[in-house]
């Protein structure tokens, strides 16, 4: 008796160590096999997971399948039926990690590869860069000038040479102004202080401008491209404005450009004035032009701007020629009016052009200052005539009298002793 209960109890233990239950021994009893693949797997388990069981743990370790690295939809599908199986036939594991491996060879770059090197000539010299995955060298930085330069208040040859350039198709691109930014810098600086210098001459020729310092009057290099054909990204010359406030404003302005190739210029008057101050201006013309009239037609203001009348051919000549002047009569005006030639006008602007030797002589901002000292009352007649309102009758009884013409011949007698 005592040796048959030490048999069954070896027999539970036994049955117990190899996952079977007293389930598995009845069903076994009952004359159920189990699937060959099924003991395989009972007999591979590990014998850490039978001594953990056997302090009570009561659970299975699942064997992990190694990283899945390499394999066609066909392997990773036949892996997958193996796995669930429980068959792992480590020749076919040992054969998708080589596949894999000669594939991610191919591929996978060791990290910390060799940085490329370059060879850039700069001055003349060649020197090495070290360059990071992706960069590439598009051109070597132009140094600026060392040579050619000139005092504050005047224009050197290097910057009509920069801005000769910049006036090429070809040159006038962001990757080329990135490769000249030092010789851009220079070229600026000069104009700067060129401005500076001016603007104490200006005042002296004209009190109703202020002070301002350059950063108020100039402007940027940079072209507004949204609503222009042009879609170069640079304007070709360095300018600036003076007002009665500074570079922005309805009053009539001196506006100074410096560009090679003769088209540097001094203009004077309003480009372009705003809707109400442009019919301002026209009623004061239908009211009384004599004191603008008188102006335009001195010899000293008809010697540097031209005759004032339209010319012939349509060319600029005075206040006339502008692209904006209208081809017919402003609404409500007759087009037989004896002042229909001001009224059509649209912009009241006149220009004197410079040579390039002109703009390089260092008495240069003076020769502005006394072409400023012509332009003068015109420019005030015109802040008058955009402030003051004018009546919108047509009389010439009111020629030469009235505050307006008062005030042109004080104008124009100063003029005249200039």
């Amino acid at each position: 008796m005592a040796a048959a209960d030490k048999k069954a109890s070896a027999s539970k233990s036994k049955s117990k160590y190899f996952g079977q239950g007293e389930g598995e021994d009845e069903r076994l009893s009952s004359g159920t096999r189990r699937s060959p693949r099924k003991s395989k797997v009972v007999a591979r388990l590990d014998s850490d997971d039978l001594d953990g069981e056997s302090e009570g743990e009561g659970r299975k370790r699942k064997r992990k399948a190694p990283a899945k690295r390499g394999r066609t939809k066909k392997q990773e599908s036949d892996f997958e039926e193996e796995e669930a199986d429980g068959v792992l036939d480590s020749d076919n594991l040992d054969e998708d990690f080589d596949e894999g491996a000669k594939k991610g060879s191919a591929k996978k770059k060791l990290p910390g590869s060799p940085k490329k090197r370059s060879r850039v000539a700069t001055g003349g010299e060649e020197s090495e860069l070290e360059l990071a995955e992706g960069q590439e060298v598009v051109g070597a930085v132009v140094k600026a000038p060392a040579t050619g330069r000139v005092p504050p208040g005047q224009i050197s040859r290097n910057t009509l040479r920069f801005l000769g350039e910049l006036g090429k198709p070809e040159c006038n691109d962001r990757q080329w102004f990135k490769l000249h930014e030092p010789v851009y810098r220079l070229a600026e600086k000069e104009f700067k202080d060129f401005v500076e210098a001016f603007t104490d001459v200006l005042v002296e020729c004209d009190a109703q401008i202020p002070p301002l310092p350059p950063k108020d009057v100039m402007h940027r290099i940079y072209r507004d491209m949204r609503f222009s054909n042009d879609k170069t990204p640079y304007k070709t010359g360095f300018s600036a404005s003076f007002s009665r406030s500074g570079r922005k404003g309805i009053f009539a302005h001196y506006h100074v450009l410096v560009k090679p190739g003769g088209e540097s210029l001094i203009a004077a008057g309003a480009w372009c004035p705003g809707k109400n101050e442009l019919q301002t201006i026209r009623n004061n013309i239908l009211r009384s032009p004599a004191r603008l009239r008188k102006i335009l037609s001195h010899p000293e203001f008809v010697k540097l701007f031209g005759e004032p009348k339209p010319h012939p051919k349509g060319y600029r000549q005075s206040v006339f020629g502008f692209e904006d002047e209208l081809k017919t009569a402003p609404k409500g005006v007759d087009k037989e009016h004896k002042d229909i030639d001001l009224l059509k006008l649209r912009t009241f602007s006149v220009v004197h052009r410079f040579s390039d030797d002109e703009v390089l002589d260092p008495g240069w901002k003076e020769e502005l200052g006394r072409i400023v000292g012509i332009a003068r009352p015109f420019v005030h007649c015109l802040n008058d005539m955009m402030t003051i309102p004018g009546d919108d009758e047509d009389s010439s009884d009111h020629d030469g009298d009235g505050e307006n013409g008062g005030d042109g011949d004080e104008e124009t007698s100063a003029l005249s002793e200039e």
